[in-house]
């Protein structure tokens, strides 16, 4: 990491976790493979940026604390990077059990639940596909009946209230941590 730490993917330690190393991480990595329209990818710290405002549509009571889990909740991927659903099943439980001790590692790291709660995991997933389905059709070329029949139809309107748009890569770091650091201020 840019940070030094080492991290160990197969025991991760909260102590190895720093933030400005999964910025940088996730503002790198693109979402869709990079099939995207647009001069810059469109990163995962863009996707979890929307996915936190789609959550905040649906539920706009949101704790800090839910709404920092919902801004990391593809964290992880800063190390072992983004994969469509489908291959991460075809996966299997090794890349699974990974994924998690790493999710728990960061949750460690930020003082937030390990395990959080169902309800809030359930409104992060629909915030998550809701995102998916918007990234797909402004940016990777679905249109809306094909999106629909694979993300599902978004239960959150107005839609347009909500923008993937590809930042630089500095520019999607420097908002995914401007916006992790006022979340977490606001815990203390």
């Amino acid at each position: 990491m840019l940070s030094g730490r080492r991290l160990n993917l197969l025991d991760p330690s909260p102590l190895d976790i720093e933030i400005s190393d999964i910025a940088h991480g996730l503002a790198r990595l693109a979402r869709w493979n990079g099939q995207t329209e647009g001069e810059n990818a469109y990163s995962v710290a863009q996707h979890s940026l929307l996915v936190l405002d789609i959550a905040l549509g649906l539920e706009d009571t949101l704790k800090p604390e839910d709404q920092l889990i919902a801004l990391l909740h593809d964290a992880p991927e800063y190390v072992i990077g983004d994969m469509i659903s489908p291959f991460k099943a075809v996966m299997g439980g090794n890349y699974k059990d990974v994924e998690q001790r790493l999710t728990h590692a960061i949750h460690m790291r930020f003082s937030l639940p390990i395990s959080p709660k169902k309800s809030l995991l359930k409104l992060i997933k629909q915030a998550d596909r809701i995102a998916a389905f918007i990234e797909a059709t402004s940016l990777a070329g679905f249109d809306d009946e094909e999106a629909a029949q694979i993300f599902g139809k978004p239960a959150l309107y107005p839609l347009s209230d909500f923008k993937a748009l590809p930042v630089s890569t500095n520019e999607a770091q420097s908002q995914f941590m401007e916006r992790f650091q006022q979340l977490e201020g606001q815990l203390t």
